[in-house]
């Protein structure tokens, strides 16, 4: 069993780190931060953790240029750092828009990805 004890004295232990999506200097980060290598445990909860579906690692900085806040105006009902966003239409109605960022799901299971991106969307939208 990899124990934090046994990676205390195997430091130099080959780890796939690579396969579990982290580069190499997002390894050496992990090990910064442990000032140790991490158990198999810590390595597979840090490529979780610092993925694109929890972390949105690759789309970020292209997320950023949108900012947290934007001016509110007269339509936009629900708009920025919301679950969803909603705009008046007028005539007392009302647009959703909500696009669900974690579609992995549907490239490994279609129906059930596409069921879990829905569900997705349906939660966001009524919280």
């Amino acid at each position: 069993m990899d124990t934090v004890e046994h990676a205390l004295g195997t430091p130099d232990q080959p780890q796939p780190y690579a396969e579990l999506g982290l580069k190499d200097d997002e390894y050496q980060e992990i090990r910064r931060i442990l000032d140790r290598r991490p158990t198999s445990a810590e390595l597979a909860m840090y490529s979780v953790m610092w993925s694109e579906h929890c972390s949105y690692k690759s789309s970020k900085v292209h997320l950023r240029q949108f900012g947290e806040k934007t001016p509110k105006t007269d339509a936009m009902l629900v708009g920025i750092g919301e679950n969803a966003g909603v705009v008046d239409i007028g005539d007392g109605w009302a647009v959703t828009f909500k696009v669900e960022s974690h579609n992995h799901p549907s490239y490994v299971e279609p129906y059930q990805g596409a069921a879990t991106g829905v569900g997705g969307i349906v939660r966001d939208i009524i919280s």
